[in-house]
């Protein structure tokens, strides 16, 4: 197929007319797939009978938000249409098989051994559609002795790269870090590698398999300290506030009870001296290059603690901008949430058809002066299937022998309503 551009039609987006199938369940790669619906592609999302894809239920999980909203669901599945079928079934292999010459993208995370058994790996899937563009998501890659091993962000991601054991304070226990961040980390190196692979298609004519792992992930994410290991690295020890590293890269607190992030260099020391009111230090033999401050860190530490404790972060606010000193607040995602920063740069944008909620967050990539499609609420369970099986070609008499053989529901959502 040939996708029009934005010149020769200005209404529509990106991939309008990019059919897409997401038969990908959590968050990676239905967010991956949200993000090319964000820019105007037609997803159909399939979920199995019964309760669907567990990500419906991620917003009542503890430690997430209470909240009367399904936010997490609509977050990563906005603007799709939504079918259930039951890929156990033999008798959905035809229907599977009508979706996949449809698309021009696949999306799954079933595990190797698993979409075999589903008629979802690449062979099958290519066989039926040799354009498709066949991406793939697993917790520890295609090779290796972990290869078959289930992989969630917090383990794959967070805990197996590195990344987790960095992040965090020297005598603290390591921790659990923000769940689903690793997912939406990996949701973009999915979307980016479909995206490659639909340029060499334009170029080619060939469709791709393409994918990657939470780990390749969480290594890339932890790219630094990982690189520097393979090059025989000494590593730092873990981060102590109180005698860090490099005392200019450190949170602080203020009077009022706030802390800040301070991530400034030597270069910009004269500033950050005349900010907390001790141009003197400038003459200071223990604080003349960076060997100094490595050296005297815990020195410099307090100074800094005792100086910016002395004021409210408004108070700091005002000097360090005043001085172009890099600083920031750091908030809590309720803060966050009301940043004006976030709508001044659509980072979180309306959402239409959801009591209760009334935004949520755009992805982050952006075509400037191309539109995105406005977000609308996720599909309800099954809610397309009648639809989507008419645009398939399914009669009503073949319907009615698919659910009586029980490879879709019963019962459409406007007859269960």
């Amino acid at each position: 197929m040939t996708i029009k551009s934005h010149s020769e039609s200005e209404s529509e987006s990106v991939f309008t007319g990019l059919k897409v199938l997401d038969a990908s369940t959590f968050i990676a790669g239905p967010a991956a797939a949200a993000i090319l619906a964000d820019f105007g592609a037609d997803v159909i999302k399939i979920e199995p009978p019964g309760a669907g894809d567990p990500q419906r239920r991620l917003s009542f999980v503890p430690p997430s938000p209470r909240a009367e909203a399904n936010y997490s669901w609509h977050l990563a599945n906005r603007n799709k249409r939504g079918m259930v079928v039951d890929l156990k079934s033999p008798s959905t292999t035809e229907v599977l098989k009508r979706l996949v010459e449809w698309a021009d993208v696949v999306i799954t995370n079933f595990p190797h051994g698993t979409r075999e058994k589903l008629h979802l790996d690449y062979d099958q899937v290519s066989s039926w559609n040799p354009r498709v563009v066949y991406a793939d998501i697993t917790g520890f890659g295609d090779a290796g002795p972990d290869a078959g091993q289930p992989g969630f962000d917090l383990t794959a991601y967070w805990s197996r790269s590195g990344l987790l054991a960095s992040t965090r304070d020297a005598g603290a226990p390591p921790t659990v870090p923000v769940w689903g961040s690793g997912d939406y980390m990996s949701a973009i190196v999915i979307y980016a590698a479909i995206v490659t692979a639909l340029y060499r298609r334009e170029r080619t004519g060939q469709g791709d398999s393409v994918g990657t792992s939470l780990l390749a992930s969480g290594v890339w994410s932890t790219g630094t300290l990982v690189a520097g290991a393979l090059a025989g690295g000494t590593p730092f020890e873990l981060h102590d506030r109180t005698a860090p590293a490099n005392p200019l890269t450190n949170p602080y607190r203020t009077a009022d009870g706030e802390w800040f992030m301070l991530v400034t260099s030597p270069s910009h020391w004269p500033g950050l001296t005349r900010a907390i009111g001790h141009p003197a230090l400038l003459q200071d033999p223990r604080f003349t290059d960076i060997e100094g401050f490595v050296r005297n860190s815990a020195a410099l530490a307090e100074l800094l603690d005792a100086a910016f404790r002395s004021r409210p972060f408004a108070h700091w606010q005002d000097v360090l901008t005043r001085e172009r000193v890099t600083f920031s607040l750091i908030q809590t995602p309720e803060v966050a949430a009301q940043d004006p920063q976030l709508r001044a740069n659509d980072i979180v944008v309306p959402l239409e058809g959801v009591s209760g909620l009334e935004y949520t967050v755009n992805s982050p990539v952006n075509l400037r002066g191309v539109p995105k499609v406005p977000a609308k609420r996720a599909p309800d369970l099954g809610e397309h299937n009648d639809e989507i099986l008419a645009e398939l070609g399914f009669a009503p008499a073949e319907v009615a022998k698919l659910r009586a053989q029980g490879a879709i529901p019963g019962t459409t959502r406007a007859e269960a309503a």
